[in-house]
Formats: structure tokens, sequence, C-alpha cells
């Protein structure tokens, strides 16, 4: 699948600019890159979240793109239920909420959740869906490893379900390098480099990328 070149500013400001990108189905990309490197403006342009400078559409026309962002949140319904607004597959919910372990917590409150059962339960809504490009936004960032580790899991599950394309950005190049096929690194908005992730992770070609990985790379 296709994603368009397209630039992202605020007011004189631009905050990033891509090239045209290709994503290949089945693929699960890792989007690196420091604070404040363009990675959440990437995304939130890439799921319509924000407009374009251009207002040209950035997807191919009739992508069907899931995203969850950064911060997680619960309808005022159970957990049960927020997953069931999806759609009404009783035995998807229920086989989601046991790979994230709140299967006991069906019945309470989505909104009295803790951080991070809030994110298990927010990536469980997500995956009650289909999608062809999946786009997580540091996903984990709220929770303990356990959790980290049964995220990651039923994440790349997912992608192999479904075959769709999946943008992970994240902080956290430990787990760029536990789940990642390819690489984007972005560097003060613009992409500097992509390719196989064991390549942009651990040997990266442009200056930038190596300094980034020689400071949090260990």
């Amino acid at each position: 699948m296709n994603l368009y070149a397209f630039t992202k500013s605020f007011g004189s400001q631009t905050a990033v600019t891509v090239p045209d990108l290709t994503l290949q189905a089945g693929t699960l990309y890792a989007v690196i890159g420091a604070n404040g490197s363009g990675k959440s403006t990437f995304s939130r342009v890439i799921a319509g979240v924000l407009s374009p400078d251009s207002r040209r559409p950035v997807t191919e026309a009739g992508l069907r793109v899931g995203y969850l962002p950064q911060k997680s949140y619960g309808y005022r319904l159970s957990v049960l239920q927020n997953l069931l607004l999806v759609n009404q597959d009783r035995e998807r919910a229920a086989q989601l909420l046991e790979a994230v372990q709140l299967s006991h917590l069906a019945g309470k409150p989505a909104h009295r959740l803790s951080g991070g059962e809030t994110a298990r339960m927010a990536l469980a809504r997500l995956f009650m869906g289909w999608y062809d490009l999946v786009i997580l936004d540091e996903p984990t960032a709220s929770m303990d490893m356990e959790s980290t580790m049964l995220t990651e899991q039923l994440t790349r599950q997912y992608v192999s379900e479904t075959g769709c394309a999946l943008l992970l950005v994240t902080h956290s190049l430990q787990q760029a390098r536990r789940l990642a096929d390819h690489a984007l690194y972005f560097h003060k908005g613009q992409l500097l480099e992509q390719g196989p992730a064991k390549t942009v992770l651990y040997e990266p070609q442009c200056h930038e990328a190596q300094q980034f990985l020689s400071f949090y790379g260990s």
C-alpha cells in the first residue's frame, strides 16, 4: 500500500516532512527517533487525526486504517461493552480480553480501570476491527513489563492474522528490536533512514541515526 508524500506545519514551523512510502502487507514497522522528532505527528497525519498542509489524501482510497493514540481512554461502559462497540463478536471479545488478561474485569466500568489496564483494553478494542493499516502510538508506555510482553505478543499475532501493515511508534529501541521487520528513523521532522530493522536498528547509515543508537541503544 502507498502513503503519499506530505508535510505538516504548525504556524510557521514545519513539524514533519515525509516522502512517498510503500508499506508491505503483513509487516511491522517501528517508527523511532528522539522526543520531538516528528514520530507522533507523522502517525496522527496518517491516521487522519491531523490534516497535512496540502489537504490532499495521504493514504490510498478505501484503505481501512485503525489508530491507537498515546493517551488511552475508556467509554463509560463496561470493559466488555467497550469492545463490542466495534462489532458484536462476543467470542472474539472474550479471546482478546483473555489475551490481555482482563477477563476478570469484563463487567467493570472501563473508566475506572488503571492506566495500564485502560491501555490494554484500548488495544483489545482496536483489535476487534480488521484493518489494512494499523497505527499504534506508544501503546505500552503506561504498562509494566508483563503487560508489555502480552501486548507485544498480541500485536504480532494480529499482524499475522490480518496481514495488515502496522506502524508502531515507540521510544524503546529494545521493543523495536523485539518486534519490527522494518524501521523508520525520524530526526527533526525528517525521515532520514528506513529499511530492514536489522540494518536501521543495529547498523544505520546516516550519522544522526548512529548517534541516536549510541546514546539510546544500550
